[in-house]
């Protein structure tokens, strides 16, 4: 098979036997995946998988995104349109494509987890290729037929202790309560996602707030009861297992408002009146009113800024938004989460996790904020950065000054439900083989490396989302 036992793992030989007795001791350890987009609808019905193109490359956009930078049409790899135009439905017709252009993905970590995903969740060995494609299609598709591959089984057998989902304000969760009400005693939860109901320049705002008051009996035309509502839904989330909240904000930008001056922004937005700067004003006060939330109900508060979404408009215009193009932004995080660590960024009660899409402000801004205010921890490397490479970099800029217990761990953040544990694996690569470094440096030592591979595993996303 393509995998090689030591990738990832330092080129010099005592750095890599290090690692290789590092990671035998983490590899094994549960799953936890505290942050995530996969369907809680799999879990719910434990259907089986329609086919392996609609496992592996229609929802994912890592590989669509790919495929589309060379030319092919997002039609023929099955992405729905919203005006319901034509798309491709043959599974078979979409791998063959896919199979045909995989040599894009070489030195991708797309690659590699597809390929760890073929091999250790399917058996297969060999390489995908156009010659190789109907083999592996008709492997995959046999597979999927059979009970042990359907979502609850293989959320077990890949070892996974907790997976938490992430949902709109206003879903109904519905899908949760199937599982909740259901025999099956693995855990998956849910993350309170208020983006639709606090962000103006969302389209309908308003009707979105209208609902959230619906849904609560609150009065969510005034302020105090929008206020209220919030509360009563990140209630109604908690009996779902959720510990935490979670904001994809186009900045981090922060504020505090005073409370007539917030409530006037807020009847503003209703209103669909918000200036672009008033919109992300009114964004930046609700995370302060999040994070003063969470010191009451203790969801853990996730910030997750910097990506300007949807960057083209024909292509949201014709496919909807999240089909692959975000693109990372600029971000100050100095001044930005000021007015929030103002508040409450000194408060230990108070957890805040951050995450970054540029990584210019890891060593000049994160690592000494997270450095000094208890409330605040840096998230793992996100989307763009989920990546050898840039896990390597994350720690390589933020250990020296904010240590590995202001970090999190590592979480998947992934709708690709099959990649999860070829992601935590190459995390897990890539923790040991910096450890390793630091102990051939003389920087750490040996003992001490092996409790800071199981924390940083295992035991800080644990701790860090309450679970």
């Amino acid at each position: 098979m393509a995998l090689d036992p030591d990738r990832l793992f330092p080129i010099d030989p005592g750095a890599r036997q290090f690692a290789r007795e590092l990671y035998e001791t983490v590899s094994g350890l549960p799953i936890i995946s505290p942050h995530g987009h996969t369907d809680p609808r799999w879990f719910a019905e434990n259907q089986e998988f329609p086919d392996p193109a609609q496992l592996f490359v229609t929802p994912d956009h890592y590989v669509f995104r790919m495929l589309h930078s060379q030319g092919i049409p997002l039609e023929s790899l099955g992405v729905a349109r919203v005006d319901g135009g034509q798309t491709e439905t043959d599974g078979r017709k979409i791998w063959r494509l896919f199979a045909e252009n995989y040599h894009l993905f070489r030195a991708t970590p797309s690659r590699m987890w597809i390929d760890h995903s073929f091999e250790n969740v399917f058996g297969l060995d060999g390489v995908l290729s156009i010659e190789t494609a109907d083999a592996f299609y008709d492997h995959i598709a046999d597979c999927l037929a059979r009970d042990e591959f359907r979502p609850r089984q293989l959320f077990d057998r890949m070892g996974i202790e907790v997976l938490c989902t992430t949902e709109s304000a206003i879903d109904p969760l519905n899908w949760h309560k199937m599982i909740q009400d259901s025999d099956w005693d693995s855990r998956v939860i849910t993350a309170y996602r208020p983006d639709n109901v606090v962000d103006p320049e969302v389209e309908g705002f308003a009707r979105n707030v209208a609902i959230l008051g619906e849904l609560t009996g609150e009065d969510t035309t005034t302020w105090p009861g929008y206020l209220a509502a919030h509360r009563e839904r990140r209630a109604f989330f908690k009996t779902f297992g959720a510990t935490s909240s979670d904001h994809g904000h186009p900045s981090a930008r922060t504020e505090c408002l005073p409370r007539d001056d917030a409530a006037a922004l807020f009847a503003k937005a209703l209103l669909g009146a918000c200036s672009a700067d008033e919109a992300d004003a009114f964004r930046g006060h609700m995370l302060t009113e999040m994070a003063r939330m969470t010191l009451d109900d203790g969801l853990v508060l996730q910030i997750h800024p910097g990506s300007l979404r949807d960057h083209s408009a024909s292509m949201m215009g014709r496919f909807g938004r999240d089909i692959g193009f975000d693109i990372p932004t600029r971000t100050d995080f100095v001044r930005a989460l000021r007015p929030l660590l103002d508040e409450v960024g000194t408060d230990p009660r108070l957890t805040v996790i951050v995450f970054m899409l540029d990584e210019t402000t890891l060593s000049r801004e994160l690592a000494p904020l997270a450095g000094v205010y208890p409330a605040l921890k840096l998230g793992p490397p996100w989307w763009f950065f989920d990546s050898p490479g840039g896990m390597m970099r994350f720690r390589e800029l933020t250990t020296e000054t904010a240590g590995f217990y202001n970090t999190v761990g590592f979480n998947d953040d992934t709708r690709a439900f099959c990649s999860i544990p070829s992601r935590h694996d190459m995390a897990r690569r890539i923790d040991c083989a910096y450890l390793a470094k630091l102990v051939r440096m003389g920087k750490l030592q040996e003992d001490d490396a092996f409790e800071v591979a199981h924390d940083l595993t295992y035991g800080l996303a644990k701790k860090a989302y309450r679970l």
